[in-house]
């Protein structure tokens, strides 16, 4: 059965994580999780996560529908993480739509919708606002 790769930040972890990690799940019979690191995500998002790169891991690794979890170093070398991970399906947020086709000459390629009206980012914005 395939092997299922997928790659995300995963801080202030909501329902929409799970639900991706569910769906990505579903092509293959084990998911493999890349969660960036600190500096990965202030260089692609310009802030920190809120949460420590090992407790986003923890709470990545507890989730049941993920056979395992590895730092996702660099953007450029997430054609080497598929290889090396032998993954035959990456998986990503639709937001990402046509970003990875680049990488159909190794492995399928799917776009998940993402859940209606939840986003990390927005959580934060709502929490900024209360205070």
């Amino acid at each position: 059965m395939a092997r299922v790769i997928t790659f995300g930040t995963f801080d202030v972890f909501h329902v929409g994580h799970v639900n991706i990690f569910k769906r990505a799940r579903e092509y293959g019979s084990s998911l493999i999780v890349g969660v960036s690191s600190d500096e990965l995500n202030i260089n692609k998002k310009g802030r920190a996560p809120i949460y420590s790169l090992k407790s986003r891991m923890e709470i990545i690794e507890a989730i049941k529908y993920v056979d395992e979890v590895f730092v996702e170093e660099s953007l450029e070398l997430k054609r080497q993480y598929i290889l090396d991970k032998k993954a035959d399906v990456l998986v990503m947020g639709n937001d990402w739509e046509g970003r990875f086709d680049e990488f159909k000459d190794i492995c399928e390629v799917r776009y998940l919708p993402r859940t209606p009206s939840v986003s990390t980012t927005e959580i934060i914005e709502v929490i900024r606002d209360i205070r």
